[in-house]
């Protein structure tokens, strides 16, 4: 959420922003709307004060004729306060409304497109697997190593079910365990974060109301939440911290659940696309300084890349062009994993920034040395999801054999230096 203030002095640079993210806006609607609200404010206040004084003239006054006169007349001016009051609430319902679709400002360095098909390759790392036999996708992998039941999956858990097994199970915790270690190693925080939440947090995150969509609800009015950003980001909400506490650096290990509505008919098969999956996620809150969110920026997608490197997935890092950014999201790194049998790159992982956007929903600030109060900048990116990121771990380390080498880094945990046909 931007602040009204900024919106009424910026308004071209948001009709900008909402442009460069493709986003349907209208800025001069929620300024209108900002002016009957203002408006109603005074004239309710001034018709609180007005009855306030008439109140105190009643109370005061001894003639019963007169009395009675101002009684009457402080029952029309009570239906017109009440009245204007209702006005007012619901005028302040639109706003809110409003203000919750501003699309924050995206960084000058954010690319024009309008999908992640424009967005900007930055760098590359790792050499891509040659084989000198037609590689497999990590489906047939899989079932030939006995690795994942796709068909029971989905006869269990439905569309896009499926159940890990043998070696694939270990690889995971193996993965998950190595994320765990790099982020303490880092400074950060570890939480194993709850993955039902209460609405506020998913508002407060931007995921509601545009994403509603994409988002599971249960009976009991709470959500299933798709990345532990959510509850990380509700775990400060209407806190006051301090300047020598910044910055928080915490990350989450979590269960995570996306309907994937907006995907229909993409990456039908496989650990691609998953309504059900488990991730890893970093989250930092810092002081509310550009350099300072853009310093972090680099520092969480840093982390990232040490733990490609280690497990020896090539990959690239793409800069999101302005259609390919969120709501609340000012620059935005994606990270794509090769896929052999595909031979192209995947996304495993997005880093972003958000400026106060997010803490001005969640009302989280902090007191500065000065003793003023600011919203803190915050920041997410992934530090590693399964299963997906076993796509490119088995698909580049497949052999002619059927067999599958593991990186040097898991081969401790997992016992063996390749998985072969039992």
């Amino acid at each position: 959420m931007l602040d009204i203030k900024f919106i009424r002095e910026n308004k071209n640079l948001v009709r900008d922003a909402a442009r460069k993210k493709h986003i349907d806006f209208n800025v001069d609607r929620l300024l209108d709307l900002d002016d009957i609200r203002r408006g109603l404010i005074q004239e309710v206040d001034s018709l609180r004060a007005e009855q306030n004084v008439e109140s105190e003239r009643i109370a005061k006054m001894k003639d019963e004729s007169k009395r009675e006169s101002l009684i009457a007349e402080m029952r029309e001016l009570k239906d017109k306060l009440s009245k204007k009051e209702e006005e007012l609430k619901k005028a302040n319902e639109k706003w809110q409304d409003l203000m919750l679709q501003v699309p924050n400002i995206p960084d000058l360095s954010v690319p024009e497109g309008e999908d992640d098909l424009d967005n900007k390759e930055i760098r590359k790392w790792g050499e891509l697997p040659k084989f000198g036999f037609n590689p497999k996708d990590h489906i047939e992998l899989m079932k030939n190593l006995d690795l994942a039941d796709f068909e029971r999956g989905v006869r269990v858990s439905g569309f896009r079910g499926y159940f890990l097994k043998n070696e694939a199970v270990l690889l995971s915790l193996a993965i998950w365990q190595l994320a765990m270690d790099q982020m303490l190693e880092a400074g950060f925080i570890p939480f194993i974060a709850p993955s039902l939440v209460k609405e506020g947090s998913f508002m407060g995150t931007g995921w509601l109301p545009q994403g509603k969509d994409e988002v599971y609800k249960t009976q009991d009015d709470l959500y299933l939440s798709g990345t532990a950003e959510v509850p990380i980001m509700g775990y400060h909400a209407g806190e006051i911290l301090e300047e020598e506490d910044l910055p928080k650096k915490y990350f989450a290990f979590s269960p995570c659940y996306r309907r994937e509505a907006g995907s229909y008919g993409k990456d039908t098969r496989g650990l691609y696309r998953l309504h059900e999956f488990m991730k890893v996620e970093q989250v930092v809150l810092c002081r509310a300084d550009h350099q300072e969110s853009v310093k972090w920026h680099e520092e969480i997608t840093e982390n990232s890349e040490k733990l490609m490197k280690k497990l020896e997935i090539p990959y690239r890092v793409v800069l999101n062009c302005g259609g390919d950014l969120g709501l609340g999201q000012v620059k935005k790194y994606d990270i794509e994993g090769w896929i052999a049998s595909r031979k192209r790159y995947g996304e495993t992982h997005s880093a972003s920034y958000f400026h106060d956007f997010q803490a001005r929903r969640l009302n989280i600030r902090y007191r500065a040395k000065d003793g003023k109060i600011h919203f803190v900048h915050t920041l997410n990116n992934t530090v590693i999801a399964t299963p997906r990121i076993l796509i490119s771990l088995l698909e580049n380390n497949q052999q002619k054999d059927g067999s599958v080498l593991i990186p040097e880094v898991l081969q401790k945990h997992i016992g063996k230096e390749k998985i072969s046909k039992k």
